[in-house]
């Protein structure tokens, strides 16, 4: 529970941090750039650096991408009924359709499954979470984003992004051994994501700007921690008769609160920053009295 326990401290440190104005307005600009060009890369090479790929997996990784293309596929539809702005669409996209199978994810599976299905959680974030994020998500985040852009521009951003370069280097290097030091400085590195994470994201989260963002939040939330695990669960149990405790573990974690890589991300793109922090910063801690009952749920199937 420590993973938790952090995750909030930063949470409260950052809103701390804007209250009593000991940092620069727009502090979180060099976080968020920090994330992206350094820990997030970091984190991605040292993670994913040696994983196997077999026809095994295909169940837990392929979550993550159908959770995504479920959440661009209702938010397109909200988004024409509602007339939303294209920063609000790709917010709700970025932050509804990742979830965060790692930071809260793993500690989660440990203390509702065991750490004997750590695996399962850890092939769903590396192989899944992280690969949409570097493809599907930079090319949302890209298209949203204000200004429109050209499929040329889109594909040059998508194939410069940090993290995308370091998913390809990660595979590239799998037949070659880290030096002890290098992996401890990937380590050491990727181990800042979450905390920097948190505290940009309370930097930013302010809960008086919950008047005209309602709707749209509780959409997201209610994709995110209720409607998407559910059309999985119809999906991978009723459709395709799997009911597994791999199974289990994988709708487990499709009903963590949002991805905080990926927020990060879509603030980076403009993608209405007021919604994003609030889906996360709400999110997150909602999760905690969501993920119980989703446990409760799985098993009873």
């Amino acid at each position: 529970m420590t993973n938790l326990a952090m995750l909030l401290v930063c949470l409260v440190a950052g809103m701390l941090l804007r209250a009593t104005n000991r940092l620069p307005d727009n502090a979180h600009v060099a976080i968020n750039g920090f994330i992206i060009h350094l820990a997030l890369p970091a984190l991605i090479l040292s993670q994913i650096h040696g994983l196997r790929l077999t026809p095994g997996l295909f169940l837990p990784v392929s979550m993550p991408w159908l959770l995504f293309a479920l959440s661009a596929a209702l938010f397109a539809v909200v988004a024409r009924v509602l007339k939303l702005s294209p920063a609000t669409t790709g917010a709700l996209i970025m932050t509804a359709g990742l979830a965060n199978t790692s930071f809260v994810g793993l500690p989660m599976i440990e203390t509702f499954y065991g750490p004997q299905n750590l695996s399962t959680g850890i092939l769903i974030d590396q192989l899944g979470t992280y690969l949409v994020l570097s493809t599907a998500g930079i090319t949302v985040a890209c298209l949203f984003s204000s200004g429109a852009a050209s499929w040329r521009t889109v594909a040059l951003r998508v194939v410069k992004f940090p993290p995308l370069i370091a998913l390809v280097l990660a595979f590239a290097l799998t037949p070659v051994e880290y030096p002890a030091w290098f992996a401890g400085l990937l380590h050491r590195i990727g181990d800042t994501l979450a905390p920097l994470a948190l505290v940009s994201v309370g930097l930013q989260l302010r809960l008086d700007q919950l008047r005209g963002n309602r709707v749209p939040l509780a959409l997201g939330l209610g994709f995110k921690l209720i409607l998407g695990p559910a059309l999985l669960a119809l999906f991978y149990v009723g459709l395709l008769s799997h009911n597994s405790e791999m199974t289990r573990v994988t709708l487990f974690e499709s009903a963590m609160g949002p991805q905080i890589g990926g927020a990060i991300v879509a603030m980076e793109y403009g993608l209405n920053p007021t919604l994003i922090t609030l889906m996360v910063g709400i999110g997150i801690a909602l999760s905690f009295l969501t993920l119980p009952l989703w446990y409760l749920g799985l098993a009873a199937l």
